[in-house]
């Protein structure tokens, strides 16, 4: 059942808040669900590995006509090299921190993204998700905020959304945030250096010899082209995570964490090769009631929220260009007391 604003309004009256809690709903997942399995996460590692080689392998080998084909399939790959990554963000993917950070830096080298940096933000994300003034992934904008802006940030924002350009959204969060020490706390900023000295290094040696070796246009071929695969996948999937016309976004003095993250995150199903090679990371609802699940779990945990908590659940979705054109076309500025609004029905409006 979709859970809208005003229904939601009804549940925060109908069921007392304490009654609705993250301990509640985790005391009902079966305790499966947080064992971290070795074999399976490494076996998912190595698997990922392999067919991400095989992916270049077929970049390198394919005629002209097949390269996308062979892009779509590497950068789908690197996807789930960043699934692994955020796996051991959350410190779900080994009992050791180091091994965790180790790996989650590796895994993160050919992205070019600084492991501490997306790590420390995304926690911050999973602290106060749909919260409409703290949430820092896809937080919608107000009219007010939106009204605040320069006339050129209010069209460069007003074309990005109207142009269905979201697949963006997240070179342009990748590169605003994780690269910038002011947009951290002081306490964090030796480890966001090393994640950003270790990609600086990898990108200084890659790079060059990319060029070096296959030319300019090898490092579009092998790098940038799957790159801007992996970067669709990563917009998309949390784009949809978190954007439906009826998700509602509270504002802080009214937020409650339990609903929020039970309401606010979307299952949406995607073909079966890209949730193999994405290690399931559109079962996302379980994630956001515990980080601790690790990936091989998530379905698991998922059908048990569901026979649990199903009614504070949003309807599922498949993931389609009907879908994408109904958040694209609806989901512009966001009214906490009424919720999404297109640009058509904002300027309607005025």
């Amino acid at each position: 059942m979709t859970t809208s604003i005003d229904e939601l309004q009804k549940i925060e009256l109908a069921v007392p808040k304490a009654d609705i809690t993250l301990k509640n709903i985790i005391n009902t997942l079966p305790k499966e669900c947080f064992q971290q399995n070795r074999r399976k996460a490494w076996s998912k590692a190595a698997i990922n590995l392999l067919l991400v080689s095989l992916g270049y392998a077929g970049i390198a080998l394919s005629p002209w006509y097949l390269l996308p084909l062979a892009w779509i399939f590497t950068g789908t790959g690197l996807t789930g090299f960043f699934v692994i990554a955020h796996d051991c963000g959350h410190r779900s993917f080994a009992k050791r921190r180091w091994v965790n950070d180790l790996v989650g830096h590796l895994f993160m080298l050919p992205l070019i993204y600084p492991f501490h940096s997306w790590r420390i933000k995304h926690n911050h994300h999973h602290a106060y998700t749909n919260n409409l003034d703290r949430d820092n992934a896809w937080r919608p904008i107000t009219p007010q905020e939106y009204e605040s802006w320069g006339n050129i940030r209010q069209k460069v924002f007003q074309g990005f959304a109207v142009n269905r350009l979201w697949w963006l959204g997240s070179i342009a969060h990748w590169a605003m945030t994780h690269f910038n020490l002011d947009k951290f706390a002081a306490k964090d900023r030796s480890k966001v250096k090393l994640s950003i000295t270790v990609v600086a290094i990898f990108a200084a040696i890659a790079f060059p010899t990319l060029i070096a070796t296959v030319g300019l246009w090898g490092l579009v071929k092998f790098w940038l082209m799957p790159w801007l695969v992996y970067h669709f996948w990563m917009s998309t999937f949390t784009y949809v995570h978190h954007t439906a016309p009826d998700i509602a976004f509270v504002e802080d003095s009214k937020w409650q964490v339990a609903i929020a993250q039970l309401s606010g995150t979307v299952h949406c199903n995607y073909p079966c090769w890209v949730e193999f090679l994405c290690h399931d990371i559109n079962v996302h609802v379980p994630h956001h009631i515990s980080t601790a699940i690790p990936s091989y779990n998530l379905r698991l945990a998922y059908d048990s929220i569901q026979q649990n908590w199903g009614l504070y659940t949003h309807d599922e979705c498949n993931f389609s260009w009907a879908l994408m054109k109904q958040i694209t076309d609806t989901c512009h500025l966001y009214k906490p007391e009424t919720g999404y609004q297109s640009f058509d029905d904002y300027l309607a409006l005025k």
